[in-house]
């Protein structure tokens, strides 16, 4: 035979069995080929690596468990040893609770129902059939059940005891919310693409909750469990329950250019508790069509003045929290702080002070993420978790991979299907 013939069967063969090992089907040689899909280090200084089934969809720290929710499953790892623990099968999975008290739950796609997991081993706490949609948050699990087209139901649970804690009738919803926290007309929280968006954790469970229904939007007052305004947004018009405040968020076009106003009432009586003229919720792209909820996080909304500076306002009662100019940029808020970029500085803002708390230098196109444990800012391949106090250094790392959570004593990191643990220092 002749030699390039020889060749060609080497390579039919060898991409062959590249083809078999790669996808699972038959490896000969299983130990060679571990060692050539072994990646390298994710970053400096973590206490482990660990080689994932799959690239995750989102990575929680629930007590001593790192629980990793893929496309089609999800799993759990002991945070000390990084040795799996048990695995589900889900298409969807969110973290309920707050600390080592939280859970894990499941659910499948267009498919009703969801399950209550326990963190540490995976068994089910509790089971429903019905739901069509779920809410995580700290203090409770909110899912809703439409029985038929003009008879829904909202109701919220313990996340760790499962004992209910109220219900009320909705009504009809114009359309069918699905899965795990669908969107509601409240605040988006502002982020970064090198930092997950559910980094945080799960939220407190606002003093109000916005259900939409087909242009309008039903409010539930959480704490009684009463529906107490329906409300209903004019052609220009959007609607977000922030701050225990419905606002209403107006956008005129006139003269070329877009006229905004903002007016918070509060329920039931629809009393006006604040407004401003001139205010932008930036909850439209360039023109006055409203598209989205206005960015924020909690209590706290990011507004822009007639002016191009940026300002942070209490939703709750208008008050003005931190007032910007034209350099300045919000990157990231909750409802203690906010780090904010000006020029190649990034400072930490304290609400309660009012007053920047610490700055960093060289971070002209940083990103940022507010978390309970650690403010982590990226920038130029460096990732920095810092005490959002003082701004104190608990962890810092060259490393091109992607912050999934910040834990009570870490960072999990995750590069392609590896994922790694970085204490704080």
């Amino acid at each position: 035979m002749a030699s390039g013939t020889w060749k060609g069967v080497t390579l039919v063969a060898a991409v062959t069995v590249t083809v078999l090992a790669t996808t699972g089907v038959w490896n000969p040689f299983p130990q060679l080929w571990e060692w050539v899909s072994t990646s390298g280090p994710v970053a400096p200084g973590t206490r482990w690596q660990q080689r994932l089934g799959g690239t995750p969809q989102s990575v929680s720290v629930v007590g001593e468990s790192v629980v990793v929710e893929y496309r089609t499953s999800v799993e759990a790892y002991n945070l000390t040893t990084a040795v799996k623990t048990w695995q589900s099968d889900a298409d969807w999975a969110v973290i309920a609770g707050q600390g080592s008290d939280a859970v894990v739950v499941t659910g499948r796609l267009l498919t009703k129902g969801y399950q209550v997991l326990d963190a540490r081993t995976g068994t089910v706490k509790r089971a429903d059939t019905e739901a069509s949609a779920v809410w995580a948050y700290q203090n409770g699990i909110v899912d809703l059940h439409c029985a038929s087209g003009n008879d829904c139901r909202l109701t919220a649970w313990d996340p760790r005891a499962g004992s209910r804690l109220w219900s009320v009738a909705t009504g009809g919803i114009g359309f069918v919310l699905h899965a795990a926290n669908p969107d509601v007309p409240d605040s988006r929280r502002l982020g970064t693409g090198d930092v997950d968006d559910d980094a945080a954790g799960p939220a407190m469970m606002p003093g109000l909750f916005g259900l939409p229904d087909d242009g309008k939007v039903r409010v539930i007052d959480t704490a009684t469990g009463k529906l107490v305004q329906t409300v209903e947004s004019g052609a220009d018009q959007r609607i977000a329950v922030v701050g225990g405040r419905v606002l209403t968020i107006t956008g005129t076009a006139r003269d070329g250019t877009c006229y905004y106003g903002v007016v918070a009432t509060s329920p039931p009586n629809n009393r006006t508790v604040w407004k401003r003229d001139g205010l932008n919720l930036r909850t439209a792209e360039s023109d006055c069509k409203q598209d989205r909820d206005p960015a924020g996080g909690y209590d706290v909304v990011l507004g822009v003045d007639p002016y191009g500076r940026q300002e942070l306002i209490n939703a709750a009662d208008g008050r003005i929290l931190w007032y910007g100019d034209k350099t300045s940029e919000v990157l990231a808020v909750d409802d203690r702080y906010a780090v904010i970029r000006t020029g190649d500085t990034v400072l930490g803002w304290s609400f309660a002070r009012g007053k920047a708390v610490w700055r960093q230098g060289g971070r002209a196109k940083a990103g940022a993420v507010v978390t309970p444990y650690a403010v982590i800012v990226v920038s130029s391949g460096r990732v920095t978790a810092l005490n959002p106090a003082n701004g104190a250094v608990r962890a810092e790392v060259r490393t091109e991979s992607k912050v999934f959570t910040a834990a009570p004593g870490g960072l999990i990191l995750v590069s392609g299907r590896d994922m790694a643990y970085l204490p704080y220092s």
